[in-house]
């Protein structure tokens, strides 16, 4: 019998906050999620088997990084994702919009999608929603991310209207383009992203027309762009109740723990963000009671563990002190064990969050975070 090709069920709820399980071909996911970022077919100084250790289900790849370097196509010859990078279990690619628009220069939007320049070589490449699944499709991704345009922080009000509508001609043609895929679409799933900015109505209208459409699971995209924690929040107090209860919300970019905690007391189901694995590499550690920058001085002769709660291999096997001394001295291992670290750090408080929701307890768990965790 053919395994499920994607559903999503919720085990339980805390006041908004919901913990669930989507079900796919390649395995389980356990919501809420965090998925680390692999941006070119690898989580950055891990190894796969470590970031399945650390308790991740599902991982994130990019489809403008992939398209560019080694190239989808070469990826399908070479069997596809998951076999290219020994990853076996589900993958979401990103449509590619995102990073266009800010990585690459001299870009040209038009109704048909996104021309640019390619940030390695100033080669000219036209990302259309077809050409977005198309890649995804070659990819073997599991979730595939619509195409949309991210609508830049500060916009106005116009502004956000018309990148929305956009998006949304732009959605309407990535669930086309997602469909004709045939052997594809029928093991893997399509999200559509919501956009508007900071705008309620704008975001309702944008919902209501993703609905339409219909979609496995529903993005909140155009945030985490540099408008501040307690306006992302601001969004999120309505933004996730727009979208249908029944289906995986998804906030992309996000974030900081504080954030994380935030954004699942509102409603979200999955996460990603580049900041553990980032953070890691340049000496910054996630604890239970805040980050902490492991070059600074005063820990030089420190032999406590990152974080004494953490039960992470790195915590259980090497001190403060030597960590420090591998950032300081820029040993590639520094960078392995510090990022190591995060993703096992961001994995356990996914994990603390779905068991709180589950007992009934997250409004307790939510504050007893606060109240250990420095927000710097």
């Amino acid at each position: 019998m053919m395994a499920e090709r994607f559903s999503f069920s919720i085990a339980a709820t805390d006041g908004k906050a919901r913990t669930g399980k989507i079900t796919m071909q390649r395995g389980d996911i356990r919501t809420p999620a965090f998925m680390p970022v692999g941006t070119a077919a690898t989580v950055k100084a891990m190894k796969p088997e470590t970031v399945r250790a650390t308790g991740a289900d599902i991982i994130l790849g990019n489809t403008y990084h992939l398209m560019l370097r080694p190239g989808a196509e070469r990826v399908a010859k070479l069997g596809g994702l998951h076999k290219f990078m020994n990853w076996e279990r589900p993958i979401l690619t990103d449509s590619g919009g995102y990073q266009v628009m800010s990585l690459s220069d001299l870009t040209k939007m038009s109704e048909n999608g996104v021309e640019f320049q390619s940030h390695l070589d100033g080669s000219r490449h036209m990302l259309t929603p077809e050409r977005s699944m198309e890649i995804q499709r070659l990819l073997g991704s599991d979730i595939v991310m619509a195409f949309d345009e991210c609508t830049k922080n500060g916009a106005t009000r116009e502004e956000a209207v018309l990148s929305m509508e956009r998006s949304m001609r732009w959605a309407k043609r990535s669930r086309d383009g997602f469909d004709s895929g045939e052997e594809h679409a029928a093991k893997a799933a399509l999200f559509g992203i919501q956009q508007g900015s900071l705008d309620k109505d704008i975001r309702s209208d944008s919902a209501e027309a993703l609905i339409e459409i219909g979609f496995d699971g529903y993005a909140i995209g155009g945030l985490a762009v540099g408008e501040g924690q307690e306006a992302m929040f601001g969004v999120l107090d309505y933004a996730p109740d727009q979208l249908p209860a029944d289906k995986p919300r998804y906030l992309m970019g996000v974030g900081k723990p504080n954030d994380l905690v935030g954004a699942v007391e509102r409603g979200v189901d999955m996460f990603d963000c580049v900041l553990p694995s980032r953070s890691g590499r340049n000496g910054q550690a996630f604890t239970a009671t805040g980050p902490i920058n492991i070059r600074n001085a005063k820990f030089a002769e420190d032999l406590e563990p990152l974080d004494s709660t953490c039960a992470c291999s790195v915590c259980q096997t090497y001190s403060r002190a030597y960590l420090h001394h591998l950032i300081r001295s820029k040993e590639i291992l520094g960078a392995m064990l510090m990022t190591e670290h995060n993703i096992a750090y961001y994995q356990s408080l996914m994990a603390g969050m779905r068991d709180a929701i589950a007992s009934g307890t997250f409004a307790a768990f939510a504050s007893d975070f606060r109240g250990k965790y420095l927000q710097q």
